[in-house]
């Protein structure tokens, strides 16, 4: 099975506790409307084609522009840590700035990483925690597991020893995690998708289900990458769906509903971000 392909046998389904609640309200965030959107496309952890775009993106983007990242910043790349940091410094640079009342949002989406990350984290849950725990490995987990210092080794002997070695294992990485400024905050912000209040435009990480509202997708927003290059029309009322994790990374593809804007960065490709008009035409973009 390649990176990020749409998983057959296990999926995050697997991973999460029983009886997991349907995501609220506050997985899907509301963004300005009637104004230009940037969004930067799946990162995987390469800090240095992060940190170009934002040198370029620093100069383009206006105060009352949006931004939206569209997940998957960890993964696969061999500096997690400097591009989560790249991250929050940016942040806070903008924020410096944007003292107007009419100021953009800044928006973080989960991508499939980050969900698989966040269950890592809940592994003594899974009905199969070795599968499950193989699997991830096969979608590019094992880099951010090395980052915050855990061992694929050490992961392993746990998920053979029962819930409770698998809870002493997660517990001692939560720790190390919470020893990171801000990278646990971060984490605890992302958004399963962002839209235009307008409801022009939906920002997701890799694919959808078109015949399901927003909070009946559950793990579709990861894995149903099909679905959203099939597309044939509008998703309910929105004029457009933007994606950054787009497997065959293929940079940016546009179809009368759908954008693709994936090159193919953590993979030896290009970092994209794009500049969405409020029509959902792209009007600037970066390639770093």
């Amino acid at each position: 099975m390649g990176n990020d392909a749409e998983p057959r046998v296990v999926t995050s389904a697997h991973i999460a506790q029983p009886q997991a609640p349907r995501p609220g309200a506050d997985a899907f965030v509301g963004i300005p409307g009637g104004r230009r959107t940037w969004a930067v496309a799946s990162i995987y952890g390469d800090d240095r084609r992060l940190a170009h775009v934002h040198r370029q993106l620093i100069e383009r983007l206006k105060p009352e522009d949006n931004l939206v990242y569209l997940g998957n910043v960890l993964g696969r790349g061999d500096a997690i840590l400097a591009t989560v940091h790249e991250l929050l410094l940016f942040r806070r640079a903008l924020m410096a700035h944007q003292i107007e009342t009419e100021a953009g949002a800044i928006v973080y989406l989960r991508g499939s990483q980050e969900e698989m990350w966040q269950k890592l984290l809940q592994l003594q849950f899974a009905p199969n925690p070795r599968q499950v725990f193989e699997w991830m490995l096969t979608q590019g987990v094992g880099a951010t597991l090395e980052a915050y210092g855990g061992r694929i080794s050490e992961g392993r002997t746990a998920a053979n020893s029962g819930a409770q070695a698998l809870s002493r294992w997660t517990g001692a990485l939560r720790s190390d995690i919470r020893g990171l400024d801000g990278h646990e905050r971060l984490m605890s912000t992302l958004k399963r998708a962002a839209y235009t209040e307008d409801e022009a435009l939906l920002f997701v990480n890799a694919g959808l289900d078109p015949a399901r509202p927003l909070p009946n997708q559950g793990d579709n927003f990861w894995w149903r990458s099909g679905d959203f290059e099939r597309m044939n029309g509008p998703y309910f009322k929105f004029r457009r769906v933007i994606r950054g994790a787009d497997p065959r990374h293929r940079g940016i593809v546009e179809g009368d509903f759908t954008t693709s804007i994936d090159g193919g960065c953590g993979s030896g490709g290009p970092l994209i971000a794009a500049c969405f008009a409020p029509s959902g035409k792209i009007v600037d973009k970066i390639e770093a």
